[in-house]
């Protein structure tokens, strides 16, 4: 992901591409799309205050192709920063996106909750063991399944918990970094599913950070996702993305589309 993404921030018209390996399906991995979008904003920006938030739509499946990055600053405050971008492949729109980045400034200080005792990862499933249909990209980040809700167990649970790491260098894009990873999570409710495939896809998402990403510590992270609600082939799920000490880092929210065969 590292030289995707280094290729972006080089372009002067940014262009960048990727290969069949960041797929799922016939799109590219939707988390990769997302941080296209993030670079192309944060580009804009010299210097870039931290991202606080970034909320994007899925329009229409990315291939893997040569694709430009339309980025715009929105309304530039004191403090706050709003952008926009689109992520465009041959004239067809993919993703849209938002993101607020913001200036520190004082006032009232609530602590987010306490850390949490994440589950060992010595009792989880690596990806390259769990052999169930997973999607191409699986194959850049090293992580495993911890708890019931493997994609296709069959389990019926409503907690997804998984370990995740890029393979790659990142910490030269420490929101790219986080924003790749708080969309690894598939939808919860496929582990209802007792053998593969149901295909499914994200239509919105919304990602915040509790923490500047440039002050995440760490390669690992551990993710704690939940299914609230699915009905009518859509699910809802939140999430909560934790440093491997235990401290949260993100929160996300998201509806996806799942198509029974």
């Amino acid at each position: 992901m590292q030289d995707i993404l280094d290729t972006l921030a080089a372009s002067e018209d940014n262009t960048t591409s990727f290969e069949e390996n960041w797929s799922q399906g016939r799109a590219a991995f939707g988390g990769l799309v997302a941080a296209f979008a993030s670079l192309g904003m944060r580009k804009l920006l010299s210097p870039a205050p931290p991202l606080r938030s970034l909320m994007a739509s899925f329009i229409a499946p990315l291939p893997p192709a040569p694709l430009v990055v339309e980025a715009a600053i929105q309304r530039q405050g004191r403090s706050v920063t709003q952008c926009s971008a689109s992520v465009v492949n041959e004239g067809q729109v993919a993703l849209q996106a938002l993101g607020v980045f913001g200036n520190a400034r004082p006032g009232i200080r609530v602590e987010a909750e306490p850390c949490i005792k994440p589950l060992p990862r010595s009792e989880g499933i690596s990806f390259e063991e769990y052999s169930k249909r997973m999607p191409t990209f699986l194959n850049q980040f090293e992580g495993c399944w911890v708890g019931d809700a493997a994609p296709f167990s069959g389990s019926r649970a409503r907690r997804l918990n998984m370990w995740v790491r890029h393979r790659c260098d990142m910490s030269a894009y420490p929101a790219e970094k986080l924003i790749a990873i708080a969309d690894m999570p598939p939808p919860v409710l496929l582990c209802h599913y007792d053998k593969p495939f149901v295909p499914a896809s994200s239509v919105s998402w919304g990602l915040e950070f509790v923490v500047d990403p440039a002050q995440v510590e760490g390669d690992w992270f551990y993710l704690d996702f939940d299914l609230d609600a699915a009905a009518d082939g859509y699910t809802q799920q939140s999430g909560r993305i934790y440093e491997e000490s235990g401290r949260l880092v993100a929160l996300s929210r998201q509806c996806m589309a799942y198509f029974e065969q």
